[in-house]
Formats: C-alpha cells, sequence, structure tokens
C-alpha cells in the first residue's frame, strides 16, 4: 500500500478517535474565560479533526506527484472525506451544537453527489470536483472548527459566527449538489 493510500486511512482511522472525544464524558473541568467555555476533548478532537481534514488535499497531491493513483486510492479518498464530516456532523447534532436539518442536508447532498460520480463511472466518465464543490468543502470545516470550539474567538465580540457560517454552508451544499446535477444532467437517465 502506498503513502497516499496510508494517509487516506489514517483519516478513517482517525473518525472514531474524534468522536470518542466529542462524545464520552471525560467528567474534567472545563477551560473557563468570562461566558465562554470549552472542555479538554473539544479541544483535542478539533485538533484531531483539523489534522484529518488537512490530509484532505495532501493524499491527493502525494499520489499525482508520486504517480501513485491507484483505484483503491480513488475509492478511499471521498469515501474519508465522507465519513469524516458526516461522523462529525452527527456527533454535533447529539451535543446540541447543530441542528439536526442542516446534517440531514450536507449528509444527503453527500450521498447524491456520490450517487451521480457512480452513475458516471457506468458511463467511463469521472466528474471532478467543482469550484463550488472545493468551496463547500471549506465552508463545512470551517463550520465544524466554528462549533467544535464553541464559536471561539467571536464569542468574545457577540458575533455568532457558528451561526452564520452554519447556514453560509447550508447554502454552499445545495447549491454546489444542484451545480454537479445541472452540469451532469446528461448521465441522469429519464425513464
Amino acid at each position: 500500500m502506498n503513502l497516499a493510500n496510508r494517509i487516506t486511512l489514517a483519516r478513517i482511522f482517525l473518525v472514531p478517535i474524534i468522536m470518542f472525544f466529542l462524545l464520552v464524558n471525560m467528567d474534567v473541568k472545563p477551560i473557563r474565560f468570562e461566558d465562554f467555555s470549552i472542555t479538554y476533548n473539544q479541544i483535542v478532537a478539533v485538533l484531531i479533526f483539523i489534522i484529518a481534514a488537512s490530509t484532505d488535499g495532501l493524499d491527493g497531491y502525494i499520489a499525482r506527484k508520486n504517480k501513485i493513483v491507484t483505484n483503491l486510492g480513488k475509492l478511499l479518498d471521498p469515501l474519508a472525506d465522507k465519513v469524516l464530516v458526516a461522523a462529525v456532523l452527527i456527533s454535533l447534532v447529539e451535543m446540541d451544537k447543530l441542528d439536526a436539518w442542516i446534517a440531514v442536508v450536507i449528509i444527503c447532498r453527500e450521498f447524491a453527489v456520490t450517487g451521480l460520480r457512480q452513475i458516471a463511472l457506468l458511463e467511463n466518465q469521472v466528474i471532478a470536483a467543482s469550484k463550488w464543490g472545493k468551496w463547500k468543502t471549506a465552508v463545512q470545516i470551517t463550520m465544524i472548527i466554528a462549533l467544535l470550539l464553541n464559536n471561539f474567538p467571536f464569542t468574545f465580540i457577540d458575533v455568532r459566527f457558528d451561526l452564520i457560517v452554519s447556514w453560509a454552508a447550508a447554502v454552499i451544499t445545495v447549491y454546489s449538489g444542484i451545480d454537479y446535477f445541472i452540469k451532469n444532467k446528461n448521465l441522469i437517465p429519464i425513464a
């Protein structure tokens, strides 16, 4: 197994560790500043999430640069991204930090675009990530980090950045999904 695929697998293996730190109560006093508090678990979880999310582009870059792109990597990379985001979104809903409808919109869009990509593969076509898909990923990761950090540092200036970026993630997610389907409508079988 090559280095790029190992990095991708590491991202998948980090998912249950992130969830453990988010969902298991370790009964440790949180860090507090005025009206802001955060648990040590959340700090560890967000650091691991940032590491995992940052490997998203790294594995593909290494594979292309070293000409070690494999079918396994093509399968695992998008799967790892979706598992990471979906697991953290579900954890955030469980922690009552994210409205369930936003998590459902994001996860459903991922299933829909993945299905479209599978149809394209059956037709020997590849649907590359669009600029809107890349923006969607960036905004979703920003949203997740803001929620995991309890809106730090924006809470000190009384700006609900976490809420703003959550709505932005929902809107961009829907728009990018529609964009994929419009640009690839020729792949959708019409009965």
